[in-house]
């Protein structure tokens, strides 16, 4: 049965978020201390980092490639916008029902959580990244790129770092 996450701009968004994972993936055991960064939407991905167009562009078609071939592992990320989200929320969350615990408005109360609130917060990002990659897993990637193919692969900053338009269809 289809849902939400099958709507085509969203099932679309989400396969170049796959192909960017397994984009730097490959670059980032090419490129080793190489700091990249991206963003998906539907009609491609960004991709900021110090790599030429050239190398940028084998590494998508790689990738794409490897996607197809079935290695859905690298469609997930560790250093993935969800996984930060993921920490943020259950930390954020957690620190705010500990803190929801001091009746009393005093600073002597709230500093007497402190430590349980830490603690909290400790555990929310110990839960982020397994929680985190299962959501990349589930909701934000599609390993599966089904049809997407590349179109173009563009520098569009010629500074240092290089931001580059991957643009996709399918």
């Amino acid at each position: 049965m289809p849902t939400l996450l099958d709507h085509p701009t969203l099932l679309r968004t989400r396969r170049n978020h796959a192909l960017e994972h397994a984009t730097i993936h490959l670059l980032s055991a090419r490129l080793a201390r190489t700091v990249l960064v991206g963003r998906s939407d539907a009609r491609g991905f960004y991709l900021l980092g110090d790599v030429s167009t050239e190398v940028l562009e084998q590494a998508v078609q790689d990738g794409l490639a490897r996607l197809q071939a079935g290695e859905a592992r690298l469609a997930t990320h560790p250093n993935c916008g969800t996984n930060l989200l993921t920490g943020a929320a259950l930390a954020g969350s957690a620190s705010f029902l500990v803190a929801g615990l001091t009746r009393r408005r005093r600073w002597s109360d709230w500093l007497d959580q402190w430590p349980l609130a830490i603690l909290a917060a400790s555990l929310g990002l110990i839960l982020a990244q397994p929680l985190g990659t299962a959501i990349q897993r589930r909701i934000t990637t599609e390993a599966r790129p089904g049809g997407l193919q590349v179109l173009a692969v563009r520098r569009i900053r010629n500074r240092t770092p290089a931001l580059h338009r991957v643009l996709t269809d399918g």
